[in-house]
């Protein structure tokens, strides 16, 4: 089965929704910022911007085929 772009997007838009959870339980564990928080921070921006910019491709490619 191929994976298309809409299925890679949601893909990534999920994990960067789960490494923000993350995050954000890191944070009120040990009660502030520490160096795993922003790393996991600085994932889930890449995630979901690729997530945000892959479902925009399969709907601006869908757009362009009709």
């Amino acid at each position: 089965m191929r994976r298309t772009p809409l299925m890679s997007g949601i893909i990534y838009i999920i994990l960067g929704i789960l490494f923000t959870y993350i995050a954000i339980q890191s944070i009120q564990r040990n009660d502030g910022w520490g160096i795993f928080t922003y790393f996991l921070i600085i994932i889930a921006t890449l995630d979901l911007g690729t997530g945000l910019r892959m479902v925009a491709f399969h709907f601006a490619n869908n757009k362009q085929r009709k």
